[in-house]
């Protein structure tokens, strides 16, 4: 079952991702990402609640949480909020964690003021099912946020495949930690292969769908990952560049 695959190679992964979200916190990606996030959620913090979904080791919960946004954090694998919850050290009890699925999350209807969400999509078995389950626990008025890119589309596009191929060649030449190539990519990429979005043209993709919804509003930013990457994560994904996705409902 993919679901079950994904689970376990995300289970597996805890320790090495947990590791990448630590290194952000201790760095100057903390402030980039943060003012990105809260250009869009203006007002006064300590009324909004924000939902993060697929939370991992809990980047976006943390320095949500810290900023003083009511902040509750979803995750499909309990290892992964478990590891969020140590990252997040005092701020642990500010948050709200959840163990629960992108496509069914089991919150109340219209409860949240912003959904906020990072390299979570690409990875769904039903990511249009997920987009109307973010969409429900919206409130009226209330801002999706996605962040993601188009994660092994290259096992599907020649061109694409060029431009990882160089990405690795770029990051050997440059003595970069290469971030594909320190996981499980084997394991990576067989469940990449069976899910929906790796073929897909995206943010396109995700414009038609949310069009197709309850939003008042959709629009991309195809340019954000040079706001909010460092330069090794630049080097890495060069050929892969993140997008951002901001919905109000």
């Amino acid at each position: 079952m993919l679901l079950e695959e994904n689970k376990k190679y995300w289970t597996n992964r805890t320790m090495g991702y947990s590791q990448v979200n630590e290194k952000e916190l201790s760095s100057s990606q903390k402030e980039k990402w943060l003012d990105v996030i809260t250009r869009y959620l203006p007002g006064d913090r300590k009324n909004i609640k924000v939902l993060d979904m697929g939370t991992g080791p809990g980047f976006f919960a943390i320095i949500l949480a810290e900023a003083g946004f009511h902040v509750t954090a979803v995750d499909c694998t309990e290892s992964m909020l478990n590891r969020a919850k140590i990252n997040a050290g005092e701020l642990k009890e500010r948050i709200t964690w959840v163990l629960s699925d992108a496509e069914k999350t089991g919150l109340e209807s219209e409860s949240y003021d912003a959904v906020v969400s990072r390299n979570v999509t690409w990875n769904l078995k039903e990511p249009e099912k997920a987009y109307r389950e973010w969409l429900r626990v919206l409130k009226k008025g209330g801002v999706l946020l996605n962040f993601d890119a188009n994660w092994y589309q290259y096992l599907f596009d020649d061109e694409k495949r060029k431009g990882y191929e160089t990405d690795r060649k770029r990051v050997k030449e440059q003595c970069v930690e290469d971030h594909y190539t320190c996981t499980d990519i084997d394991a990576m990429e067989s469940i990449a292969k069976k899910l929906p979005l790796s073929s897909r043209c995206r943010p396109q993709w995700d414009l038609e769908v949310l069009n197709s919804l309850t939003v008042s509003k959709v629009k991309s930013d195809p340019d954000v990952w040079k706001q909010v990457w460092s330069d090794e994560e630049k080097i890495n994904y060069n050929s892969t560049p993140m997008f951002s996705i901001y919905a109000i409902k």
